[in-house]
């Protein structure tokens, strides 16, 4: 791995990472006055008709797929594309332009999720210090949406409901990293992300079919139409290609920190665009949390880095 690959792999990382910082912030805010699965079914549909463009061959694979690889591709398309959105785009409603960053902070707990889901179900090895800092990440994000104190449920009702669904949405995207993990081993990033939001867009079709919200076309604004298309084009799928060109480029470590742009973009664009400045509390907090997170991705990897190390020199024993 050269300087030059780290350095575009790290530069990708970083755009991609910038672009859903202002993406949560400043663009899919903007589309309040619509269904939240109408808008999640438009952000999966546009995108997929851009990638029909470049990506037609990818149907091809159809022919190949088993049940077992068409199951995890629906697995990650409903948890990363259907619920997880559905559920960070509700969140980001809810709060009504108030305190965006910390909904997207929230979702930062991501990894956390992921690792432990990763052991659930691929069965892969936790480090001693997992809980630790899994504690620790937990703690500082229930400080960083609550404070000190207990949420009073009937005057921050919405808040609580924010909080909740930012979290909801940071298992399921953590849920899908771990499927999506799964289906790489066989196929590439570009396969992966043709099918999600091609299976994402079938599902949230459907979804807005039996809510009837299939009539919300007649309601979309002009300015709505340029935040479809100005997301569709950059933060969606423009930014999920940018992020697995990186991590073809970048060890896991690097990525990690690279990705940090995302919360501290999405904390400059809130008080930027909205005026939002978090408190001292929400600062440390935030601060305490994404340190535990780096810290668990740094162990997970390094573990992971082991275990390959020792079943490498595991096979070469018994060659020789």
């Amino acid at each position: 791995m050269t300087n030059d690959n780290i350095i575009k792999g790290s530069l990708a990382i970083g755009i991609a990472a910038i672009l859903w910082g202002l993406d949560g912030v400043v663009l899919t805010p903007r589309l309040y006055n619509l269904p939240v699965e109408f808008v999640v079914f438009v952000l999966h549909a546009l995108p997929f008709l851009v990638m029909n463009i470049f990506l037609y061959k990818q149907y091809s694979y159809l022919k190949v797929f088993t049940s077992k690889d068409v199951v995890v591709l629906l697995l990650v398309a409903l948890l990363g594309g259907s619920i997880g959105t559905i559920a960070i785009v509700k969140a980001l409603f809810l709060v009504n332009f108030q305190e965006l960053s910390v909904v997207v902070l929230l979702q930062k707990l991501q990894p956390l999720f992921a690792i432990s889901l990763a052991a659930l179900l691929l069965k892969e090895k936790l480090t001693k210090n997992f809980g630790l800092w899994a504690v620790v990440a937990t703690l500082a994000g229930y400080t960083l949406a609550f404070g000190f104190h207990l949420p009073n449920l009937e005057a921050d009702s919405n808040s609580v409901l924010a909080a909740l669904y930012a979290i909801l949405a940071a298992i399921s995207f953590g849920g899908s990293t771990v499927f999506g993990k799964k289906a790489l081993a066989k196929y590439s990033f570009k396969t992966i992300t043709f099918y999600r939001y091609g299976f994402a867009s079938i599902m949230m079709l459907v979804w807005i079919l039996v809510l009837g919200q299939i009539n919300q076309f007649q309601f979309v604004t002009q300015q709505n139409a340029l935040f479809f298309v100005i997301i569709s084009l950059t933060t969606g799928s423009g930014a999920i290609f940018l992020y697995y060109i990186g991590l073809n480029n970048v060890k896991a470590i690097v990525s990690t920190m690279v990705e940090l742009l995302y919360p501290i973009s999405s904390v400059l664009f809130d008080y930027w665009i909205n005026g939002t400045i978090l408190s001292p509390v929400q600062w440390a907090s935030a601060i305490v949390m994404i340190a535990a997170i780096i810290n668990l991705n740094r162990s997970q990897s390094r573990l992971t880095s082991q275990l390959l190390y020792q079943k490498a020199m595991s096979a070469m024993r018994k060659k020789g």
